[in-house]
């Protein structure tokens, strides 16, 4: 199920979420300060590209609290808002469900990103 629930969230809404996260990523590697957080970001956009079978533990200290707020600011809020968005849209069909929750495990991922593990 996960091989094919990956393939269709690919085409049907994966990719965008997946680009927005390469290219938070990119301009955030643009300074030298910022490559750690375009680091995180280049390792979600591989989760955001291909959700299913996939969890994310939350954790960290005061280091990923900082980053968090810095990242909030900077790119988190539109990349949470667009993906919650196209999870409530998905929501609306019963077919949609199961890609609508993972585009909210994602825009859950976008406000804290710092901290976060993937498992799985």
């Amino acid at each position: 199920m996960g091989c094919l629930g990956n393939c269709i969230w690919f085409l049907c809404g994966g990719i965008l979420s997946g680009l927005s996260w390469v290219a938070s990523g990119v301009l955030c590697c643009i300074t030298i300060i910022g490559i750690p957080i375009g680091m995180q970001c280049f390792k979600f956009a591989g989760l955001a590209f291909f959700p299913f079978g996939k969890e994310i533990v939350y954790g960290g200290g005061a280091g990923s609290l900082i980053a968090n707020i810095i990242w909030l600011l900077c790119c988190g809020i539109p990349m949470a808002v667009e993906n919650a968005c196209l999870g409530l849209l998905l929501c609306i069909t019963i077919v949609g469900i199961p890609f609508g929750l993972q585009f909210f495990k994602i825009a859950k991922l976008s406000l804290m990103p710092f901290g976060a593990e993937i498992v799985g």
